[in-house]
């Protein structure tokens, strides 16, 4: 008879110093994340848009925000996180850009590849109005924070205009960019400026009450990828290839560059009532930075290129706080993290004590402490629910001692010899056990003498992430074994295909700088124990007199 399966036990490293600051445990906390997988058809999320919050607190912000991916804007429900609608009338060779809907919540606005801008009902999806007076696409499209009826748009053609909703043509054109103009705003109301990026590196400043010509030119070293303005309306902020520009209109030139992302920065939003701003890039990185000295407080990490981010706020005034971020990918996949806060804070806090009460079996006394009874059949309900809506990211599974956990897809791998697809899959994971998973394979894989299995033929991309394992945990005193016999491997592995990519050269460059740091600290270390050595060798010598004497 075969012997029982039996679960992998998983390593558990010893507690090190906690280095979490305030502002990263605040980003952290934004940890019920939904993701949407992309469907067979669907395209890279270029944009995410939600409607400016009201500025009066007797009015409700709207529920809802839209999501322009392919030849179609989604709209989403900001309460379950989920697409309430879908508006698909463009072309068939058409793609839709930069979807937008109305501060009142009644009509939605896009651009499109064909140069046409279209107006749409959100509750009938019928379309209210096209503009084809653009012939190349139109990147970007927006309402005016304050009128109704106006908005804007940038497109291919080198033009700016403004628009009005009743109106068959524009009623503003801004020339003066040199090339394709991929994005672009209104400044804060009461200013009655626009700007707008283009790839001709410049950022323009544009008021309509001055003619068609720009009023302020700041000229960068690379194509502007987006703008942004910050709520006092006396600075800007531009993406320029991986760096963010600082613009001060009123000294008229930029006081700060930020340079903390690898690759192009492609999206801005802020945060924190304008305290708090974040940038995605093509790197897959999304920083934090404090707006006061422009300093990194906290980020995050996705598994592809993004192309679009948005804070989704709730509430008005000074009671608006960040509520989601939702960050969309070149691979067509929509992260959508949420934070707890009031009600579902503590409705949280209650959930995870029945939970505990329940998995320690002292559930009657919790009932008790809560003076309630509960009817037949209520621990298949609880078991079987899975809480994956808004403020709850707790699963209880059945018992599986004893036996393999399918639920794991790299355990599932791992069990059929798939070595290679167990070590992608779980350095792809980013849930809260991601590390000591990894640890757990990476040991397991070394103790049945797979690792060269599965570290072998490898392409540039696949190679990636463990280059990045590497590099991150290779300092750990805890694992210094596991990580030097993986490099090593790589090393033999790979060494003759150095020179031949940009990006695995540079990370095999930064795992030698920081393997260089950790020798540099070993050997400091060993140095402080030969004078600790000696010095209790003296100690002993002198005792040892003393007693003879």
């Amino acid at each position: 008879m075969a012997a029982e399966v039996q679960l992998l036990q998983p390593i558990k490293l010893p507690s090190g110093p906690a280095n979490l600051t305030y502002e990263q445990k605040y980003w952290q906390s934004f940890a019920s994340e939904l993701r949407l997988d992309p469907s067979q058809h669907s395209s890279p999320i270029t944009h995410i848009s939600s409607p400016p919050p009201p500025s009066n607190l007797n009015v409700a912000s709207l529920d809802q925000f839209a999501v322009t991916t392919g030849s179609r804007i989604q709209i989403f429900s900001s309460r379950t996180r989920k697409a309430v609608k879908t508006i698909s009338r463009f072309g068939v060779d058409d793609i839709a850009h930069s979807g937008n809907i109305r501060r009142d919540g009644r009509i939605v606005v896009a651009g499109g590849d064909s140069g046409a801008i279209q107006a749409f009902d959100l509750k009938s999806r019928a379309i209210l109005k096209t503009w084809r007076e653009h012939k190349q696409p139109v990147w970007v499209t927006q309402w005016h924070p304050s009128d109704l009826t106006a908005l804007m748009s940038c497109c291919d053609d080198r033009t700016v205009r403004l628009w009005d909703l009743p109106s068959d043509t524009s009623t503003t054109t801004f020339n003066g960019h040199q090339d394709y103009v991929r994005c672009g705003t209104f400044m804060p109301a009461q200013s009655g400026l626009l700007v707008s990026g283009s790839y001709d590196q410049t950022v323009r400043l544009w008021d309509s009450r001055a003619g068609g010509k720009a009023v302020m030119v700041f000229k960068h070293a690379a194509a502007i990828e987006t703008v942004l303005p910050m709520p006092s309306g006396t600075a800007v902020l531009a993406a320029s290839d991986n760096a963010i520009s600082v613009l001060d209109i009123v000294a008229a030139k930029p006081i700060h560059i930020l340079k903390n992302h690898q690759k192009a920065v492609t999206s801005l939003a802020l945060a924190g009532n304008g305290e708090r701003l974040l940038s995605g890039a093509l790197d897959g990185h999304v920083k934090v930075f404090e707006t006061t000295g422009w300093n990194v407080v906290a980020g995050m990490k996705y598994p592809s290129p993004i192309l679009s981010l948005s804070v989704i706020t709730s509430g008005s005034g000074s009671h608006k706080e960040d509520k989601h971020i939702a960050v969309g990918m070149q691979s067509g996949l929509l992260s959508i993290k949420t934070h707890l806060s009031g009600e579902q804070k503590v409705l949280a806090r209650e959930r995870e004590k029945e939970m505990k009460a329940l998995l320690e079996g002292k559930i009657d006394d919790y009932d008790k402490s809560k003076k309630r009874k509960r009817g037949r059949g209520w621990d298949k309900k609880v078991r079987g629910k899975d809480f994956t809506g808004e403020g709850a990211d707790i699963i209880i599974e059945g018992n599986a001692r004893g036996r393999v956990n399918n639920s794991l897809p790299w355990g599932h791998a791992l069990r059929w010899g798939q070595y290679a697809k167990a070590l992608d899959l779980v350095l792809e994971s980013n849930d809260g056990n991601a590390r000591p998973q990894q640890l757990t394979l990476l040991t397991a894989l070394h103790h049945r003498s797979a690792l060269r299995t599965a570290l072998s033929n490898r392409d540039e991309l696949t190679l990636q992430p463990i280059l990045r394992w590497l590099i991150k945990n290779i300092s750990d005193y805890r694992i210094t074994r596991l990580t030097t016999d993986v490099a090593l491997l790589v090393l033999d592995l790979y060494a003759d295909q150095l020179g031949r990519s940009d990006d695995i050269d540079a990370l095999v460059d930064t795992l030698m700088k920081r393997v260089k740091v950790v020798v540099e600290a070993s050997q400091v270390a060993w140095s402080v124990r030969g004078m600790v050595d000696c010095l209790t060798a003296s100690a002993n010598v002198d005792g040892n007199a003393g007693v003879e004497a």
